[in-house]
């Protein structure tokens, strides 16, 4: 895949080095992304999602497997306010604190997740990141710390929440290796554009997480230019679709792991 070319990645603990999976030859060519020891630490719940027909009843017991592993049905037995919150706050509230602002305390979360597991740090958060001494790490960095105090092991949580999402695509549609997805923006320089192989036609570094829909015309419901784009299916985080009581799932919402890609740019 050729050298490196975002000085911002660092070591992570995928299969894959951050360089790779954040270039534009992964994004043509992707590979299987895992995060270490996730599958193997529990191939029960693998093992049990492979004897099931129906992709609700996975998500059922996905979500019963997570809320067994980390406790958090017991919640109501803690002495203190803080612990009972900690393990009531399940992966679920964060993912619902970035459909409302991804510029929150549970969005700076999840893109903590992403830069700690595959060592892509965010471009922003609430502005334009320039770096880990700039005003905007700081506050990204913040607000994950004040995150992670409200809930159980949230990282661990989230490693199963991309594997599940991983091992259900794979499922429900075989083989396929992209998503054509969009995202509707109103400020196209919040991304950085790297090249411009024709009017519509960018390369673009997108965050590190960021939100696309699967319906084209939901997307200009979020902006007045829309990205229309090929996503690596490894580079999805999470789809709201897999899940029934998603709170994302009326807008068909897809959380995408950043890095190069290329986008067509479809204006109003």
């Amino acid at each position: 895949m050729g050298e490196p070319r975002d000085p911002g990645t660092s070591f992570n603990l995928c299969n894959l080095p951050p360089w790779a999976i954040a270039s534009r030859e992964f994004a043509a060519d992707p590979r299987p992304i895992e995060v270490q020891g996730v599958r193997g630490g529990n191939r029960f719940l693998f093992e049990m999602l492979d004897g099931l027909a129906d992709p609700d009843e996975r998500a059922r017991r996905f979500d019963s497997f997570v809320t067994v592993k980390f406790q958090l049905h017991q919640w109501q037995r803690e002495a203190t306010d803080s612990a009972r919150r900690s393990l009531k706050n399940s992966y679920l509230r964060f993912l619902r604190g970035w459909g409302v602002d991804s510029s929150s305390v549970e969005g700076a979360v999840l893109k903590g997740w992403v830069e700690s597991r595959m060592g892509l740090p965010p471009t922003w958060h609430r502005g334009r990141i320039d770096g880990p001494d700039s005003e905007a790490y700081q506050g990204y960095a913040a607000d994950r710390v004040r995150g992670h105090a409200r809930t159980n092991a949230i990282d661990s949580q989230l490693d199963l929440l991309y594997t599940f999402t991983q091992y259900e695509l794979g499922r429900r549609s075989p083989g396929e290796r992209w998503l054509t997805l969009w995202r509707g923006v109103h400020d196209v320089q919040e991304h950085e554009v790297l090249e411009r192989t024709g009017r519509r036609d960018w390369l673009v570094r997108m965050n590190n997480l960021s939100s696309f829909t699967q319906d084209r015309e939901r997307a200009w419901e979020f902006g007045s230019t829309v990205f229309e784009a090929r996503v690596p299916v490894p580079r999805v985080f999470f789809a709201s679709e897999l899940l029934p009581h998603s709170i994302l799932k009326g807008e068909r919402e897809v959380l995408v792991v950043g890095g190069e890609l290329r986008v067509k740019v479809l204006a109003a």
